[in-house]
């Protein structure tokens, strides 16, 4: 009986542990979301400074294709955000469900997100370039460089969209689909103004390093939503976790307090025993 108390005993210390660590890892991921939804607003302010710029620069030259290179035939890419770290439940699942429609046989995955990895490959799926996602809010506009380069050093992509999860606050999160190539210059108006604007670059040049940027801002952002979405999965996840720990710990102390009880009345029993045979 003592054996079985000791052994409860030592579980219930080791759930406590348990219980400390996952209340340290909710705490973090919360931390990360708030982060997270504080740098979104420097992006989209970012992005519709650039925006503005376009369509200025838009004035200056005649009006672009308006479906770009889509009528031309070439490479697809879909760029996937996984999740970088575990315990953020079937997140990663979710987003490959999703980008399952868009993953044809002729389409080449970029992925970012570590954990991403194994998910394509129990899919089936060869990744044809990857990168981590990020652990900090702070390493955003170093990752979304990174993106722009691998996504413009690739020769003869024609077709590049971007799938990605958006945190839902008390709702369950959203997958985006958004297509970065080729670029709708449509969504640009025109300036109110008629003066034209003062440049110190060739039109298309200018154009060019405008649309570069402002592809920058989108990845940005995507980077941003999902590193919030990752986290606020991870707040779910372990939220869930401490309901079951919590749970458990109820289970296991009733059953100390029971074998304790038992243990104590059976000394109560051993020494009345002893009491009357020494009578």
């Amino acid at each position: 009986m003592s054996e079985r108390f000791a052994e409860i005993s030592a579980r219930i210390e080791t759930v406590h542990k348990l219980t400390s660590v996952i209340t340290a890892m909710r705490g973090i991921a919360a931390s990360r979301v708030q982060d997270a939804h504080q740098h979104l607003d420097s992006i989209r302010t970012y992005a519709a400074t650039i925006g503005a710029a376009i369509g200025q620069a838009l004035t200056l030259l005649p009006p672009p294709d308006a479906g770009g290179s889509a009528g031309r035939t070439g490479r697809n890419a879909v760029l996937v955000f996984a999740a970088e770290q575990g315990f953020a439940g079937t997140y990663s699942e979710r987003v490959f469900d999703v980008a399952k429609g868009a993953l044809s046989e002729e389409a080449e995955l970029f992925l970012i997100g570590d954990r991403g990895l194994s998910v394509a490959e129990d899919r089936g799926l060869s990744v044809a370039w990857s990168a981590p996602m990020i652990l900090h809010a702070a390493q955003t506009a170093t990752l979304a460089t990174k993106i722009t380069e691998a996504i413009f050093a690739e020769q003869g992509l024609t077709r590049v969209s971007l799938i990605h999860a958006c945190p839902g606050g008390t709702e369950e999160m959203k997958i985006a689909i958004k297509t970065l190539v080729p670029f709708d210059y449509g969504r640009f108006p025109e300036p109110k103004t008629r003066v034209a604007p003062e440049i110190t670059l060739p039109p298309g040049k200018l154009l060019q390093s405008l649309v570069e940027e402002y592809i920058f801002s989108e990845l940005s952002e995507a980077v941003m939503l999902s590193f919030a979405a990752e986290n606020e999965a991870r707040m779910r996840a372990m939220i869930a976790a401490q309901e079951n720990t919590e749970e458990t710990l109820d289970e296991m102390v009733k059953t100390a307090r029971r074998l304790r009880q038992e243990e104590i009345t059976g000394e109560i029993v051993e020494l009345a025993t002893a009491s009357l045979m020494q009578a």
